[in-house]
């Protein structure tokens, strides 16, 4: 009976150390100063947002064609958009988004404290990051893989060139272990050279302290543009990785997850069914009932999601449809011109496909 009672008794205080009191984990980073603090990331994210009134996205800000700041202050690139996306479809908006800009180390702490309500940022889905490192990924906007980079005049042909050979390359990405794997697979020795920073990596390869550089494939494009004589490089042909690229919201709130998850599919099937943003207001009026679903026009589908029915119309209205979102980021009219390739839509060869919106 003591020994009951004492228990007890320090149950309250147990409980009060050991934080028991809810599903919410407390931020540790600091918020940008003079903007709205994020609040910790919980089972109810979507209501937090919602009365912020803005959308956090957690952002490279370095990547042209992905996330990039320009030298008006302004984001461009593919993961931004996605980003424009959501808050299109929450608030109508797609200006209601502040951007940070993460690195690849602090990048999922930000997004696991609720620092940021969701990351876009080239970030490569994989089993490790979707169990113990608690991401809830939504589907991929972008497939990838990963190449090296040389220097034209170095020779280097393969990989088989790089033996005994220094290798600029980021830590904290699947890079990393992915260049260790395919070498070691291969029986070539090499020279890792690591940097935490992705603009001290490049810089390093171009001041010449390193043979190669790897990274993702578009990447080595994008980051090749800025370089001091990007025609003096070159990408090898060998792609050592398959990298799906996807926005990650926190696990454990499946109502935000699943929010996050149909603005992306809205962009793929907007492609799909031929809306862009010109002619979206043409199929205000169609009967075709795949479309009224879609424009939320007939039904509720978006109240499933916490979101306006008119979500995917809002999507669509305020950023365009994937087609248009990958052409103003990576298109041909870009410096990047880089092939839709593999992220084409499934009826033209591609990977892209959205679940039905019924």
């Amino acid at each position: 009976m003591r020994k009951s009672a004492l228990i007890l008794a320090i149950a309250p205080l147990v409980c009060a150390i050991a934080a028991c009191s809810g599903d919410s984990q407390t931020a540790n980073t600091p918020s940008t100063p003079g903007s709205n603090a994020a609040a910790p990331a919980t089972r109810n994210r979507w209501d937090s947002i919602k009365s912020r009134g803005q959308l956090i996205c957690g952002v490279s800000g370095e990547v042209p064609g992905f996330s990039f700041v320009g030298t008006d202050g302004k984001y461009s690139g593919i993961d931004v958009d996605v980003c424009r996306a959501i808050a299109a479809a929450l608030f109508d908006n797609p200006d209601a988004v502040e951007f940070r800009n993460l690195n690849s180390k602090e990048r999922f702490t930000a997004l696991q404290t609720g620092e940021v309500d969701v990351l876009s940022r080239n970030t490569t889905w994989t089993l490790s990051r979707d169990t113990s490192v608690g991401l809830e990924f939504a589907p991929v906007v972008f497939y990838d893989g990963q190449a090296i980079m040389v220097r034209k005049s170095s020779n280097i042909k393969s990989l088989a060139d790089l033996k005994d050979k220094a290798i600029c390359v980021q830590t904290g990405t699947t890079t990393e272990q992915n260049l260790a794997d395919q070498m070691r697979k291969r029986g070539i020795t090499y020279k890792p050279v690591v940097f935490e920073d992705v603009n001290v990596t490049f810089a390093t390869y171009a001041e010449g302290r390193c043979d190669g550089i790897t990274a993702d494939r578009s990447a080595l494009v994008s980051r090749g543009t800025i370089l001091p004589k990007p025609e003096d490089n070159v990408i090898l042909n060998e792609v050592i990785s398959s990298e799906p690229l996807a926005p990650a919201v926190a696990k454990g709130d499946i109502r935000w997850g699943d929010a996050v998850k149909w603005v992306v599919y809205s962009l793929v099937k907007a492609e799909e069914l031929g809306i862009t943003s010109q002619n979206v207001g043409q199929f205000a009026n169609s009967t075709d009932p795949d479309i009224k679903r879609f424009l939320g026009t007939e039904g509720n589908l978006g109240e499933g999601l916490g979101l306006t029915n008119d979500f995917a119309a809002r999507i669509i209205k305020h950023v365009g449809n994937y087609a248009e979102v990958y052409d103003r980021n990576l298109g041909p009219k870009t410096k990047l011109n880089l092939a839709r390739g593999q992220n084409q839509l499934w009826s033209k060869g591609g990977l892209l496909y959205s679940p039905p919106f019924r």
